[in-house]
This record gives C-alpha cells, structure tokens and sequence, in this order.
C-alpha cells in the first residue's frame, strides 16, 4: 500500500472528522479539479455530499488520496493500473492502513502532550 515515506513532504493530517476540498487539497498536495476526477476514476473514493453539493472527506479518503498519488506520482502507475492495484489490494492491506492510521494518530498525541508540558 502506502509506503511510509513516501509521503514525509506532507503535512500530518488533523484530528477531525470532515475535511472540504481545499482542506485536502493542500494535506495531500494535489488541485481541487483533480481531486474531483479522481472521484470519477476511483470508486473508493467517495466524500460525503452535503448542502448544495459540497464534498466533505473523511480520515480515510484522506489516506486514500495519499495512496493514490503515491501510486500515480511517485510510482508511475497509470490510472487503470493505480485502480487494479487498489481493488487488488483493499483486502490485504487493510492492515497497513491501519498502521498508517495509528501512527498519524501517535503523532498527533504527542503533539498535544508537548502542548500540555
């Protein structure tokens, strides 16, 4: 899945619950429009819609962004190899996410503990 440190340049993600497309635009480094396509090319990725059409991204279609620009950027895969590999990968890397998960999360108490110190 995501290799660890491919993604060191990028800003760690925030303790919330909903991002807006600009929000993730800047935490993955990737522009709004083509944020937009990836939504058409990658069923997975799927934001909430709220009121008047406003996207809304969770924690993990962050994540998923993060992998999908590691696939397509860094790893030279095209779009349909970047999708196959998802699809062939969603079961068996659920692991990795959730380390990836655990580690933005450890990052984050420790900044908070710092800020209490």
């Amino acid at each position: 899945m995501l290799d660890p440190g491919s993604n060191r340049e990028l800003p760690p993600i925030p303790a919330k619950r909903y991002f807006t497309i600009g929000e993730v635009s800047e935490l993955c480094a990737v522009k709004p429009h083509v944020l937009r396509y990836w939504e058409q090319e990658f069923s997975s990725l799927n934001p909430v819609k709220r009121r008047g059409n406003r996207r809304y991204y969770q924690r993990h279609d962050v994540l998923m962004i993060r992998q999908i620009r590691s696939l397509l950027y860094e790893q030279g895969f095209t779009i349909t190899g970047a999708r196959q590999r998802l699809q062939g990968e969603q079961v068996k890397t659920e692991p990795h996410l959730s380390l990836e998960v655990v580690r933005q999360v450890r990052q984050e108490l420790e900044e908070i503990l710092h800020l209490l110190h």
